[in-house]
């Protein structure tokens, strides 16, 4: 089992702390001047808490707390679209994947975090599930060489990029509006150090809807690899310790099904990655 920091709450407070068998160790009161897990990642201090929590006891049994997005408030959480060969594919326009990247960007708000539901919004019921993988940005930089990239992750931890997909169509160029919906989305369930490169070149990624496999690819398929991807966003901006970037989906949303098959209230759907965990949301809808 990794190493695994998490941001939860509890009795109306937040913390972070590292994730043992049987709950949670709260590790933000001994660490005042982190006051969340941004501020751990930009002091590099990640593997401090590791340290920190070694022989501690549970603070907070399993059933006390509730996960939160692993980094609360990142500057900039930045997505990267068709990403994987089939995905590409899925558009049946005949064109072979793009010279650069597809990217936009998502808000805070627009996730929830592990074990929590997704909003369905009154607004659509076209709500759909894109698991993912995400890295954390600890070493901030602008043109960032591709050969240096992964020395400037922190983390990985999962996402569901959860999409309404008539809003990404409202208008002849966006797709902001169908990505941002308040908790439309998931991140989580922690973070899990970056320490070799083996964790993210070629590692499996499948998702999972009332425990049916929709997606199922491994990262050494992606047509932008996740170097590629730092370097690209770092030559149009200065990325900072707790950016995160979302590096792509593989084929078998929901919304590519004959006929579409959209998330509704009592669906699971689990997020896995090799090495990192599972990241587990139901759906409800918006109250």
């Amino acid at each position: 089992m990794p190493d695994r920091i998490a941001s939860f709450s509890a009795g109306g407070e937040s913390f972070y702390g590292v994730v043992a068998e049987d709950g949670m160790i709260a590790l933000s009161p001994d660490f005042p001047q982190w006051p969340t897990l941004r501020e751990v990642v930009e002091a590099g201090a990640l593997e401090k808490l590791v340290e920190a929590a070694r022989g501690k006891p549970v603070t907070h049994p399993g059933g006390t707390f509730q996960y939160e997005i692993p980094v609360p408030a990142p500057e900039k959480i930045i997505c990267v679209g068709v990403n994987f060969p089939d995905r590409n594919a899925e558009y049946k326009d005949g064109q072979d994947a793009p010279k650069n990247m597809s990217l936009f960007v998502r808000f805070p708000r627009s996730f929830t975090g592990h074990d929590r539901p997704l909003t369905r919004p009154e607004a659509s019921d076209q709500l759909d599930y894109e698991g993912e993988i995400a890295v954390v940005i600890g070493k901030g930089g602008r043109h960032i060489p591709e050969h240096d990239a992964l020395g400037h992750i922190a983390a990985l931890t999962l996402c569901n990029e959860g999409t309404l997909r008539d809003w990404v169509r409202h208008a002849k160029f966006n797709v902001t509006q169908g990505k941002n919906f308040d908790s439309s989305g998931a991140m989580g369930p922690w973070l899990v150090p970056f320490r070799d490169p083996a964790q993210i070149l070629d590692v499996r990624l499948t998702t999972r809807v009332n425990g049916e496999t929709r997606q199922d690819d491994r990262t050494g398929r992606m047509i932008f690899p996740v170097a590629r991807q730092i370097a690209y966003i770092s030559t149009f901006t200065t990325l900072v310790p707790g950016d995160i970037i979302v590096t792509g989906t593989p084929t078998g949303a929901g919304a590519r099904f004959d006929p579409p098959v959209f998330l509704k209230p009592g669906d699971e759907i689990e997020i896995e990655a090799e090495g990192i965990g599972i990241l587990k949301n139901g759906v409800a809808d918006e109250t």
